[in-house]
């Protein structure tokens, strides 16, 4: 998998998770890009509780998580790391995307 989600990440998904009280066994994080955004692209997180076709999607588990990235995403995010940040300044998710040529000042979105 293309993607690596930090503990930090994962734990903020599993009380995310937990509030909307869904099970991370039977839910997946489906994470993606979308055109718009002030640099070209913008990131997309959301959950998924259908089955994932595998011949479309990259799956995979990290700190029991289930991520899902569509094929055409997965070029765009192809060694990105996800992280959160909670703090006084910002709080939310990050990218960490080693293929964002520039990327905006908050963060959401990115050009390739």
């Amino acid at each position: 998998m293309a993607i690596a989600l930090t503990e930090k990440a994962a734990n903020e998904i599993k009380r995310v998770l937990s509030e909307m009280k869904k099970s991370p066994e039977t839910t997946v994080l489906r994470v993606g890009v979308a055109g718009g955004g002030c640099s070209g692209f913008q990131y997309a997180l959301g959950f998924d509780e259908e089955a994932i076709d595998p011949l479309k999607d990259q799956v995979g588990e990290q700190h029991g998580i289930k991520v899902a990235v569509d094929k055409k995403s997965d070029l765009y995010l192809d060694g990105t790391t996800i992280d959160f940040h909670d703090g006084l300044d910002r709080r939310g998710f990050t990218f960490n995307n080693p293929n964002a040529v520039k990327s905006c000042g908050c963060g959401s979105s990115f050009s390739a």
